[in-house]
């Protein structure tokens, strides 16, 4: 029945109806945008041996200080812990916070990941953190491999959009931030 009200309805009442059903579906499902995120893209190599690189993200205030720790990919399925033995191969990450870190870290440590773009959720994650100017680095370090740091500029408190991309030339193809406000 309802299908024949709507077909004796003007051009004008259908278009009226359609965005009325339109507007009440966006207020009851509305539209998510591209939330705040960092890509980080892992290159495929041509190696002899390739091993997945170990990779730690991480806020550091204007004094390089870590503000806080983001992800850190490693072997986290070794037995006892011996996955993180490498974890001083991210040298940086390492010195300012790693060695003093209870690991695994939960919601942070995770397993390595292969060559591609992988992108980390950071809706939230700056929420409790003051205003200021800060660095997000992303870190990456592979067995018998290189290893390179990356960085871009973040605004804090996120009043205005943010997207700020790094390309890198060994172990880390491109780093890539957008933060919402």
């Amino acid at each position: 029945m309802g299908c024949t009200v709507v077909r004796q309805l003007s051009s004008a009442k259908r278009r009226g109806l359609a965005g009325a059903v339109l507007s009440l579906s966006l207020a009851v499902f509305p539209v998510v945008s591209h939330a705040s995120e960092v890509k980080v893209t892992l290159p495929r190599l041509s190696v002899a041996e390739y091993h997945a690189p170990y990779v730690a993200v991480w806020l550091a205030d204007a004094k390089q200080k870590r503000v806080k720790d983001v992800a850190v990919w490693y072997d986290v399925e070794m037995e006892n812990g011996k996955g993180e033995k490498w974890l001083k191969d991210l040298r940086l990450w390492w010195r300012r916070s790693g060695r003093s870190a209870d690991l695994p870290m939960d919601g942070v440590s995770g397993a390595t990941r292969r060559p591609g773009e992988h992108t980390i959720d950071l809706s939230g994650q700056f929420d409790d953190i003051p205003a200021g100017e800060y660095t997000l680095y992303v870190e990456a370090a592979r067995e018998l491999g290189g290893r390179e740091v990356l960085s871009v500029p973040v605004t804090l408190p996120v009043s205005a959009s943010q997207h700020q991309v790094a390309e890198g030339d060994q172990e880390l193809s491109e780093i890539e931030l957008t933060l919402e406000p």
